[in-house]
C-alpha cells in the first residue's frame, strides 16, 4: 500500500522531534545543522503537507499545538522505527564485510597470499577469510560462479568475463638437479632446444603451463610433457630426484637455487617466460569490504617481488663460486 502525500519525509520529522524536544525551532536547527530560515520553512511546508498547523511560535520559544502533540508522538514511533532499521542494516553489512572469499592458482597461494593476508590481519583482525586454492581457470571459474569475492591467477591476461589488475611480476625458470647435464651449460638454452625436450610440467589450465606453451608456440610446441603434477612442490621433488629439467615459478625455488638443490638453466633471449599475477573479479563490479582492503595492500607490494628474486639470483651466483673453488 503506498503511503499517502500528506506523510512528511523523515528528516522533516525528525526536525519536529528536535522543536518539541529543545522549545526553539533555532535550537533544533543548530541541532541537526541547518539554518534557522531552512528548518522554518521546512516546519511551514509540513504543515501545509499535513494539512493542519503543528507549532504554536511565541517570543519564548515555540510548542506543538494540540495537533502538533498527536504528530509529535507519532513521529516518534516512526524515527525510533527508521534508526532500528538503520542499526539492522548496519550490522548485517558488519556480518557481510567480516566474511572474504578468496580463490588463488597455488604460486600465488603458496608464495605471497601469506604475507598479504598476515597484513589483512593486522588491518581489519575481525575479518574471517577462507583461501581455495586452485589453477588459474579453475579460479576463473569460481570468481565467474560467485563462489568467491576475489580470485587471484597467473598468466597472460585477463580471463574472460573478469576484471582485474596487476599485483606482482613473476618469471618463470627452467630448472634441474645439479647431477642433470644442462646444470653445467654454459651457453644459453635456446627455444628449439627448450621445446623438443620432454620437460616435468604443471596440469593444462594452469597459469604456469600455458605461458610457457604461449612461448614455445613460434618454435613448434612443447614437447609432450615426461610428468604432470599438480603443486609447485610435487615439480621441485621431481626435478631433485632426477625425473627431468622442470619449468616453474621463480618465486617457487628461491630457497632451493639459494642452497644448490636445484640449478637454473640460462635460458636464451628469445624465450621471455615472465608474466604478471593478476587479482581477478566480475567485469562491470568493484571489489568492495574486505576484498578492496586485501587489494590494496596487494598493490602496495607490487614492485617487491623482483628485488626478492634478484636477491636469490645473487645467493645463486654465490654458491657456484663457492663450489668452483
Amino acid at each position: 500500500m503506498a503511503l499517502s502525500p500528506h506523510v512528511p519525509e523523515l528528516g522533516a520529522l525528525e526536525l519536529l522531534l528536535a522543536v518539541a524536544r529543545l522549545g526553539s525551532v533555532g535550537r533544533a536547527a543548530a541541532e541537526l545543522g541547518v539554518s534557522q530560515p531552512t528548518a522554518s520553512a521546512r516546519i511551514k511546508g509540513m504543515e501545509r503537507q499535513i494539512g493542519v498547523p503543528l507549532l504554536e511560535r511565541s517570543p519564548r520559544g515555540s510548542r506543538p499545538t494540540e495537533a502538533g502533540r498527536l504528530v509529535v508522538e507519532w513521529a516518534r514511533q516512526v524515527v525510533e522505527a527508521a534508526q532500528a532499521l538503520d542499526a539492522g542494516i548496519d550490522a548485517l553489512r558488519e556480518r557481510r564485510d567480516a566474511k572474504l572469499r578468496v580463490v588463488a592458482s597455488l604460486t600465488v597461494a603458496e608464495y605471497l597470499m601469506p604475507g598479504w593476508l598476515l597484513g589483512l590481519a593486522e588491518a581489519s583482525p575481525g575479518t574471517a577469510v577462507t583461501l581455495r586454492t586452485a589453477n588459474s581457470a579453475e579460479v576463473a571459474g569460481h570468481v565467474l560462479a560467485g563462489d568467491a569475492d576475489l580470485g587471484f591467477v597467473e598468466g597472460p591476461s585477463t580471463p574472460p568475463g573478469l576484471a582485474g589488475v596487476v599485483v606482482a611480476a613473476d618469471r618463470l625458470v627452467v630448472v634441474v638437479a645439479p647431477g642433470h647435464p644442462w646444470a653445467r651449460r654454459r651457453t644459453p638454452l635456446t627455444a628449439t632446444e627448450l621445446a623438443g625436450t620432454p620437460l616435468v610440467l604443471r596440469e593444462p589450465g594452469s597459469g604456469t603451463r600455458e605461458v610457457l606453451e604461449m612461448a614455445l608456440a613460434p618454435y613448434g610446441g612443447a614437447a609432450q610433457p615426461r610428468l604432470e603434477l599438480a603443486s609447485s612442490t610435487a615439480l621441485k621433488a621431481a626435478a631433485m630426484t632426477g625425473a627431468g629439467p622442470v619449468c616453474l615459478s621463480e618465486l617457487a625455488v628461491v630457497e632451493e637455487l639459494a642452497t644448490r638443490r636445484l640449478v637454473e638453466v640460462p635460458l636464451a633471449e628469445e624465450l621471455d617466460l615472465r608474466r604478471p599475477l593478476r587479482a581477478v573479479w566480475p567485469a562491470g563490479q568493484r571489489p568492495s569490504g574486505p576484498a578492496r582492503e586485501l587489494l590494496g595492500l596487494t598493490r602496495q607490494a607490487v614492485g617487491q617481488t623482483p628485488r626478492r628474486n634478484q636477491a636469490a639470483r645473487r645467493n645463486q651466483a654465490a654458491g657456484r663460486r663457492s663450489s668452483a673453488t
